[in-house]
């Protein structure tokens, strides 16, 4: 009986220790970011729209992979009138990092490499952005199947070019620490002055795990 007992711990033990090992490793993870803002003045209205899904896996049990494809829209109105309509396109590779802190909490550090095209459909300014950015953050495991993140932008860097349909391009280069990520003033004219958020520093939502 003393031997059984034995051996069930033995293999119990075993068990646990590879799992902590392998940690999740294998596992698919899917999540998504979502903005809406809008602003009134008068009869103008200013609309910002973002939706971000993530689809992601670990390719070791602390090391994550993935991409975030999704829509942007800033829209501004006047009555009736369109002053300004952008459609935007959003692909975002990234890398995870995971540390354990302390039972089912862990930080992670997050580098991305956001590409964002589109145009603004009044005027035909074409926009083309790619850039890298830094984030870090919490995670708590909730279930086996579920997860609630916490991630703060640390850093910014981006290219931004600005094609008119007729006249010289602009291009700006950003470097930034910690901010909130506005478009361009250039380009903010163009989308009728509602000087619109395309990325912010904090974050908060769910991940699904299976």
């Amino acid at each position: 009986m003393k031997r059984i007992i034995f051996l069930a711990a033995f293999v119990s033990a075993s068990f646990i220790a590879d799992a902590q090992k392998q940690g999740l490793q294998g596992t698919w993870f899917a999540t998504s970011q979502f903005g809406y803002q809008q602003t009134k003045s008068g009869t103008t209205t200013h609309t910002n729209f973002t939706i971000l899904p993530i689809l992601g896996t670990f390719v070791k049990p602390t090391v994550a992979i993935g991409a975030a494809i999704g829509y942007a829209s800033v829209k501004a109105e006047t009555g009736s009138v369109t002053n300004a309509n952008s459609g935007l396109l959003v692909v975002e590779p990234l890398v995870r990092k995971y540390w354990n802190v302390a039972g089912t909490l862990y930080f992670f550090g997050q580098l991305a490499a956001p590409i964002i095209s589109g145009k603004e459909k009044e005027s035909e300014l074409k926009v083309s952005q790619f850039g890298l950015a830094a984030s870090g953050g919490f995670d708590m495991v909730l279930g086996k199947h579920f997860t609630v993140e916490f991630s703060y932008n640390l850093a910014n860097f981006s290219v931004t070019t600005l094609t008119p349909k007729t006249g010289d391009k602009t291009t700006v280069t950003d470097f930034s620490l910690a901010h909130v990520a506005n478009v361009d003033p250039v380009w903010n004219n163009a989308l009728a002055g509602s000087n619109p958020t395309l990325t912010t520093p904090l974050s908060f939502g769910f991940k699904f795990l299976f």
